[in-house]
C-alpha cells in the first residue's frame, strides 16, 4: 500500500503548476484532449498526468532553484506511472527574472525521464500497438464515472483519487451535510457487479472519527466492441483510449 500525499500546493507552486499545465498544452494543436490530472487538488501522487495516444505520461513538477516545493514525492510518481504501465517525467520549470512568471527550463515539452533524466518527446512515444488497461487505470476510470455522478448530484467533492490500493476513493459533502466517503471497485465485462472490500468494517472503523456516513460504489466496465450475443461468449480487452460501455446505478 502506498502513502498518499494530501498536502495542498502553496500558492507560489500553484502558479508555477498552472504555468506547466499551460505549456504542456500548447504542445498540441488544439491541446491535450485526454488529461487524466489537471486539477490542484490533493492527494497527490502527480501534479499533471494525459493520455496521447496509446500512452500515458504522468509529471511532477519541479523548480529548477529548488526555491518552491510541490506536494506529494518521486516514490508516489512512480508508483502510479508503473501502476499504469505509463511514463514517470520530471517537468523542471524556473522563475522569470522579470515579471515573476514561471516557464519550462526545457525547450519542446519540457519533460525528462523521471529515471534517466532523458529528454521526453510524448509524440515519438506514440504507436498503433494495442494496450490493454491495467487495474489503476481501470479503477481511475471507475472514480471518474462515480465523481461525475456526484457533482450533477449536486454534491460537493472534497478529494479523490484513483489508487486501487487505497480506500475511500473519494471524499464529498452529502446530504448529512458534513464529509461523507466513497470506496469504489470497478470490474471487466463479463462480470457486472464489484464485491464490497473484504476489509469493509475494518476501513470504517479507521475513518469514523471523520464520518459515520460511508457508501460503496460497483462500476462495470465492457468494451464497445463487445458483441453481446451469448451469455459464454469471449471478453474483449478494455484497449487504452477505445470506446467502453459502463455500467454504474448509483451509490450503496
Amino acid at each position: 500500500m502506498y502513502e498518499i500525499e494530501m498536502q495542498a500546493m502553496s500558492p507560489e507552486f500553484l502558479k508555477c503548476w498552472q504555468a506547466a499545465g499551460m505549456h504542456l498544452d500548447k504542445q498540441v494543436q488544439g491541446g491535450i484532449q485526454s488529461w487524466l490530472r489537471a486539477d490542484p487538488h490533493p492527494p497527490f501522487l502527480e501534479h499533471l498526468s494525459f493520455r496521447l495516444g496509446n500512452q500515458l505520461f504522468f509529471v511532477r513538477v519541479e523548480d529548477v532553484e529548488g526555491k518552491v516545493e510541490g506536494p506529494g514525492s518521486l516514490r508516489g510518481l512512480h508508483a502510479v506511472a508503473d501502476g499504469n504501465r505509463g511514463h514517470a517525467c520530471l517537468m523542471p520549470m524556473k522563475k522569470k527574472f522579470f515579471g515573476g512568471g514561471w516557464i519550462s527550463e526545457k525547450s519542446g515539452w519540457g519533460l525528462v525521464d523521471a529515471a534517466t533524466m532523458k529528454p521526453v518527446e510524448p509524440v515519438s512515444l506514440v504507436t498503433d500497438e494495442k494496450i490493454e488497461m491495467t487495474s489503476w487505470e481501470l479503477q481511475d476510470l471507475a472514480v471518474q464515472v462515480v465523481r461525475d455522478y456526484l457533482q450533477k448530484q449536486g454534491y460537493q467533492l472534497m478529494s479523490w483519487q484513483g489508487n486501487p490500493e487505497v480506500n475511500p476513493s473519494i471524499w464529498f459533502v452529502g446530504e448529512s451535510k458534513g464529509p461523507e466517503w466513497v470506496v469504489v471497485r470497478a470490474v471487466r465485462y463479463p462480470e457486472n457487479q464489484a464485491s464490497r472490500p473484504a476489509n469493509w468494517q475494518a476501513i470504517a472503523h479507521q475513518y469514523e472519527h471523520k464520518s459515520q456516513m460511508g457508501h460503496f460504489a460497483s462500476v462495470a466496465i465492457a468494451s464497445t466492441e463487445q458483441p453481446f450475443e451469448s451469455e459464454n461468449e469471449q471478453a474483449v480487452p478494455l484497449w487504452r483510449g477505445h470506446g467502453m460501455h459502463v455500467r454504474f446505478t448509483g451509490l450503496e
